[in-house]
């Protein structure tokens, strides 16, 4: 019960990585406020439901009221709402990009421009967003995706030291995923998935538990000297 007695806030936990990690957070002991625009695909106990959408900066804030007026902290933020609209730089739409820019990059300010102060004056807490490897190494056809997986690194770093001023204690770190096995990869034909998993060190793709383990590391005290970090939960990916 490595989070018992935390709150914790997860976006875009109604499947995929967060619904992983939202079952996994309160397994652990924590309650979990998942949030996400689409309906629940799954029902644990320790998880409550939350509509949102993270590109309504008013919504955000409203989200931020109910948890903290609610249970009284907020001790986990998970930033992992996130979208892709893929074309080619040539081809991509003003839509494509604002779209995608919105909800991986603002949606996560948006949150974040709350709960980090909060956690502050609170006296501690720990910020986990979601970035990719394509944040890191690029991927072609996905320069919007790329430019908001890297700015998440980015602010990971900055917050990670403004949070921490006056003796905050709040951590900030994010986790750059891999190709990993959620449903959109399941739509991919097969001769892909096997050149993804060629690509790794370890010869297969990852599994969302794998990520959200990585995750309920982050969150617990066992984190309590790491911040500012990008962890690439990727097989030992080669781009």
């Amino acid at each position: 019960m490595r989070l018992e007695g935390k709150v914790a806030i997860i976006t875009g936990a109604a499947k995929g990585l967060g619904g992983e990690m939202a079952q996994l957070f309160a397994r652990e002991g924590a309650t979990v406020i998942a949030c996400d625009m689409a309906e629940m695909s799954y029902e644990a106990r320790g998880v409550e439901y939350y509509k949102l959408n993270v590109t309504d900066t008013a919504a955000c804030e409203a989200v931020f009221n109910y948890a903290k007026d609610k249970y009284g902290r907020i001790d986990i933020l998970v930033n992992n709402a996130g979208i892709t609209k893929d074309a080619m730089t040539r081809k991509m739409t003003d839509d494509q990009w604002n779209a995608v820019i919105d909800v991986n990059l603002k949606g996560v300010f948006n949150l974040t421009r709350h709960v980090g102060p909060y956690m502050q004056v609170q006296g501690g807490g720990s910020i986990i967003s979601i970035s990719s490897v394509v944040g890191v190494f690029g991927n072609i056809g996905q320069a919007n995706y790329a430019a908001t997986k890297a700015g998440i690194i980015g602010l990971t770093k900055t917050w990670a030291k403004e949070f921490s001023l006056k003796g905050g204690n709040v951590r900030v770190n994010c986790i750059a995923p891999g190709y990993t096995m959620t449903d959109i990869l399941k739509t991919v034909p097969q001769d892909l998935l096997d050149k993804f998993a060629a690509m790794t060190m370890l010869g297969r793709l990852g599994q969302p538990i794998e990520v959200a383990n990585a995750a309920l590391f982050l969150a617990s005290d066992e984190a309590s000297f790491i911040t500012g970090q990008t962890l690439q939960v990727d097989g030992g990916m080669r781009l």
